[in-house]
Parts: C-alpha cells; structure tokens; sequence
C-alpha cells in the first residue's frame, strides 16, 4: 500500500464542479489501495480577491493580519473538498497548517517551514481516512498563523511528504508535465519523462513556472520523488527524481528563459579594491536581487565597466540608486536595457560534453541575435539578448539540439 501526498492549485480546484472532479480522481487512487493525503490551494483569483479587500482598506495591511486573512482561503477548500469526498462516501478529514501543527519561522507573508507534526495526519491515514490539508500555511512557536509566499502549496505538499516518509509526491496542475520549452513558444516542444532535481531547480530559477523553486529545494534535500501531473488530463507526467543511469542520455533536457529581465550599466568607474561593494551595496540595501554581473576593465587599467542584470520591475529603482552611486565615485556614464530577456540551456549532460556553449552561440549567430551577456554553471548556460528575438532564439535552439526527439541510452 503506497503513500501518495498530492496537491491541487487554485486553477484544479477553483470552481465547485472542479472540486467534486478532484474527488473523484481522489478516490480513484484510494480504490487502488493507496493512502491519500491531499494538500490544496486557494480557489483561483481568491487569494487575489482578499489581497484587494485588504488594501481596499488600508493601504499597507499589517503582515500579521494579512496572514489571518490570506489562509482563510485554503481553509474554504479543505471544508469544500472534504464534504465532496464525504458525499461519495469516502471518509475524510480536513485539517489547516495550524492543525497539523506545520511550524514556521514568525516570517509572516514569505514563513519558511521548521517541522511538521504528523501524528495526526497519520492516524487518519490509519483509520482509513483521505486527509485534506490547507497548503500555503503554517504557524509560528507563538501560535500566530503564517503563510509561506506565493506558490506555498507545493512546499506544504513536499515538507508534508517528507515528514510522512511517502513514496511520491504529486503536484497536479494545469500542464501535463515539464516540457522541453514553453510550447506556447515552441509547438514542438516535448514532455520529459523524467528530470533530475538539478535540471528543475535551474528550470524553476530561470523562468519555468512549472513548480515552486523552494519545493524542489525541500524535495531533493529530502529525496521525495516529484511527480507533475495534469488535473485535467490522463498521463504519466514528469518525475523529478535523482539522476540514475536509467535517466534520458539528453546534453540538454529544456530551455529556459525570462521575459522580466532589465540591464543597467555604469561606465568609467575608477578600478579600485571594493569598486564591485560600492556599486551592489546600495542595490542590495534596497532589497533589489541581482543575477547576471559582468566587469570589463579598460585598456588604460585604471578604469572599468560594471553592468549587471535586475528584475525588471526594479528597474527605474535600480536606476535611481545607481545614478547616486556613479555621481558619488566618479564614474562617466550610467545606462540600462528594459528591453531584453535572458535564455538558458539546461541539462546534467553538460558536465560531460563539451561544446554545449559553442553550438548556443553559433545557433544565435546564425539567426544574426546579438549576445549581451553570458553567464554559466555546472549545468547552465544563460545568455542575455534583445527581447525581440525571444522566440526566434528558443525555437532556434530548440531545433539546433534536436530536443524534440526522446533522447536514446
């Protein structure tokens, strides 16, 4: 008899027909001798719907309270999930993060999970009951209530599945699986079978909305097997798992890329011990993330060039805070790029093959798109280019490694 902890988003669940359908598959997999926990979200546009509530009423909530009234979203669609399970005559109890007793850091609106108490959830699982629990939210060691920050669910249903030893954890949304790209912006694009924690770790950080980045963190830490399923469709999904010689012999397993990408650069900074401190500092004071960094020191040696990438909703900040620090050092120029994206190959393969980064630029070259930037890892490699070429540049490269082919052992 297996254990199975899945999870249903907003989008599964957002409509009361919806609901009754994630009950019937719930029992599907009951009547197939499995122990079932399910952790669920919000009803679609709820947690939307409350957040204007709040600032309909003042303009910054106090995160305490936000937190109070953000989880009473799940709690909705346990109690409505819960009585649907009931009507058809399966057993089952529903239960919020503080219930469970899901402890959290006192981090309100981004809490980070501690512990789990899961003697609870597993004397239902005993007596023979679906356990249905509100994912997105825990409690801190003072009892206030908690929310873990956008796309909490998945880390509850991981953390959940970890603390209860389960054989897999299924994250069912609105997608069939992880796919090689985006198939909105590559048709050809193909569902994996498999891909390693790494790969998707890399995926989720670079733009894929696949999964939460924390979940897939929390489940290679505590090796729970992943599974992306669609609530809407039949099939195997995606598992995300460890890599394994039975894994798919890919160079690249997917394509990556951002759209909300954003360029600033300051010219002629006197090149000095701590010149890089100076610069990121007050970007970091602001709580703005940087990613890509590039410095070029002029011919002279005396001066550089400093250019790093941001979110592109911290752009004009950023700017702000830039321009200061120039004028305070010196510096010639300060310039910035609203305009572009960033694309990214991904895959394990790399650390064994070379010339990945030599078939990227050449594939881009050839369809005349200028690289603005390069950074790589282990098992990345991410260029920077001119948003116009986005989609030009991932189907490119999507052909260039033949990823709409299964890989061959």
């Amino acid at each position: 008899m297996a254990l199975i902890v899945q999870k249903y988003g907003g989008t599964s669940v957002g409509t009361p027909e919806r609901i009754q359908a994630v009950a019937e598959k719930i029992i599907q997999y009951r009547d197939q001798g499995n122990r079932v926990v399910v952790v669920v979200s919000a009803m679609s546009g709820e947690t939307d719907r409350l957040l204007s509530l709040a600032t309909t009423l003042c303009e910054r909530p106090m995160p305490r309270e936000l937190d109070v009234l953000l989880a009473t979203g799940e709690q909705t669609t346990i109690a409505l999930l819960s009585m649907a399970l009931q009507e058809r005559g399966c057993a089952a109890r529903s239960y919020t993060g503080a219930q469970v007793h899901i402890l959290t850091d006192g981090a309100h609106n981004k809490a980070r999970i501690l512990d789990i108490d899961a003697h609870r959830v597993s004397s239902d699982l005993a007596a023979g009951r679906v356990v249905v629990v509100a994912g997105f939210q825990g409690v801190d060691e003072n009892g206030n209530i908690t929310t873990l920050g956008r796309g909490g669910s998945d880390t509850t249903a991981v953390a959940l599945a970890a603390a209860l030893k389960a054989d897999e954890c299924q994250i069912f949304t609105d997608v069939d699986g992880v796919y090689t790209t985006d198939p909105r912006v590559e048709p050809d694009a193909r569902r994996l079978e498999r891909i390693t924690f790494e790969e998707m770790l890399e995926m989720a950080s670079l733009g894929s909305k696949v999964l939460q980045i924390r979940a897939v963190e929390f489940a290679g830490k505590y090796n729970v097997p992943l599974r992306v399923l669609s609530s809407f469709e039949q099939g195997e999904g995606t598992l995300i798992t460890y890599e394994d010689e039975g894994m798919e012999k890919a160079l690249i397993s997917g394509i990556a890329f951002n759209r909300d990408e954003a360029k600033l650069t300051v010219l002629g900074v006197p090149d000095q011990p701590g010149v890089a401190h100076r610069i990121l500092g007050p970007i970091a004071n602001a709580n703005i993330e940087v990613d890509m960094i590039i410095q070029n020191i002029a011919p002279d040696g005396k001066t550089t060039d400093f250019t790093f990438t941001v979110h592109r909703n911290d752009y004009q900040r950023g700017m702000e805070i830039l321009q200061q620090t120039a004028e305070q050092m010196g510096a010639s120029q300060v310039s910035g790029d609203a305009r572009i994206v960033k694309i990214s190959l991904v895959g394990v393969g790399m650390r064994s093959h070379a010339g990945i980064a030599s078939t990227m630029f050449e594939t881009l070259a050839k369809e005349s798109i200028n690289i603005r930037m390069i950074s790589t890892s282990e098992i990345k490699v991410s260029v920077v280019v001119d948003e116009k070429y986005l989609e030009l540049g991932v189907r490119a490269l999507h052909q260039a490694f033949q990823l709409d082919q299964a890989a061959t052992a």
